[in-house]
């Protein structure tokens, strides 16, 4: 058996080599993601009870793994060291497609040779609390394939649950179906799993970083449930790019000065100026509207910066529903808005296996678009991430190129 092909190379159909090309994290080289990442040759995994192996074609490039390559806030390779694991290296990648190559005892649904679209996230289908009816993406088990866990998108073949295998939409290439999972069922979650909380027809929708990857996807799945997107953006390239997606109109973030974390509500002057801003922003937000109706949902992942502020203007029992903090990790909240006007501030991560073929659905009937603005090669995974790192990104979803090549798209 030929132990190595190249990227590209495609062996004979269920034959599998010994060693594989990855792109490989290692402790020694945490820092910026364009030094962290490095090929390297690995052994290939191996397939277990209800796993399946995939031959990878592309992969998605989220910020999960610019975390990783930092080594903070926190060092992924020693907390699975610290359970067991025997590899002091991290291979990324949290999102992908490809193709079945070898399928482990009790696999029922995907067969050899299928075309998959991989889903970011597993868990043990056998843990107490999801035999006892829990959501599994809210198990105790649930980690993040590709961050949490090793062997992820990031190499010539990865190893997966067979849950995690979603048909490819035929309409779309290699790399538009590695980059649209992550980021649009994250979104669809915000949007439609937390009940009463979900889009209705024209309900208006505040999106935080209406331009990325998360924004890309969250505009365009409230304006299909029949909501109304107003996107939040940084520049007229990015507001473009939202405008064109169907948002109702654009607030530029740049324009106003009250980011940050809350003033002191005994400081009458700080907070009589945060209060004039928000209500500015505020007004914004009408005038785009047409008409004097709060957020019904705010779908947040800003965080620190912006909490505030989606707190103030979320409508009366309304939901501020929260993916992240890449603004940092403190929400202050005055407390008084949230209690009184019976807000919910909602936590929310990743999504379920029903959700996640729903927002396939979609994607596969031309309802919902992968927004892709990048592709890169294999061995340009720390350059793209070094991208992401230093907010240069254009526009919506990245992915790179694995075994696909150009002639494949």
């Amino acid at each position: 058996m030929t132990r190595l092909y190249e990227l590209g190379e495609r062996p004979p159909t269920g034959v599998v080599p010994d060693k594989m090309y990855a792109s490989v994290i290692r402790p020694e080289r945490f820092g910026r993601p364009d030094q962290a990442f490095q090929t390297e040759v690995v052994d290939v995994p191996q397939v277990g009870r209800g796993q399946v192996l995939v031959y990878m074609m592309a992969a998605g490039i989220n910020y999960n793994n610019v975390w990783a390559a930092l080594g903070k806030p926190f060092d992924v390779i020693a907390a699975r060291r610290r359970k067991g694991a025997a590899e002091n290296y991290h291979i990324g990648g949290s999102e992908g497609s490809g193709i079945v190559w070898a399928v482990g005892e009790g696999v029922r649904d995907v067969r050899i040779g299928d075309h998959v679209v991989l889903s970011s996230a597993q868990w043990d289908e056998g843990a107490d609390d999801i035999r006892a009816g829990t959501d599994p993406i809210t198990s105790s088990t649930a980690e993040v394939w590709g961050y949490e866990t090793n062997f992820g998108a990031f190499a010539q073949y990865t190893v997966v649950h067979e849950y995690q295998c979603l048909p490819k939409p035929e309409r779309l290439s290699w790399t538009e179906s590695a980059a649209y999972i992550l980021t649009g069922a994250t979104a669809y979650r915000q949007l439609t799993g937390w009940q009463p909380n979900t889009v209705r027809p024209g309900d208006p929708v505040l999106i935080w970083g209406g331009a990325g990857g998360l924004g890309s996807m969250a505009t365009q799945i409230t304006r299909v449930l029949g909501g109304v997107p107003i996107a939040v953006i940084s520049n007229d390239e990015r507001a473009a790019h939202c405008l064109k997606l169907g948002a109702r109109g654009v607030i530029n973030r740049t324009e106003f000065t009250h980011w940050g974390r809350l003033p002191d509500i005994e400081d009458a002057d700080a907070f009589s100026a945060w209060t004039a801003e928000v209500r500015r922003f505020g007004a914004r937000f009408w005038e785009i509207l047409g008409e004097r109706r709060a957020p019904r949902i705010v779908l947040e992942h800003s965080g620190q910066a912006t909490i505030p502020t989606s707190i103030y203007l979320c409508d009366n029992a309304g939901m501020v529903v929260i993916c992240g903090g890449t603004s940092g990790y403190h929400g202050d909240v005055d407390l008084r808005f949230l209690w009184m006007r019976q807000k919910r501030l909602q936590g929310s991560h990743f999504a379920n296996t029903r959700q996640c073929r729903e927002l396939t659905r979609l994607v596969a009937e031309g309802l919902v678009d992968p927004c892709l603005s990048h592709v890169g090669e294999f061995g340009d995974i720390g350059l793209v991430h070094q991208l992401m790192y230093d907010n240069s990104t254009p526009p919506g979803n990245m992915a790179v190129r694995v075994n696909a090549l150009a002639d494949d798209e």
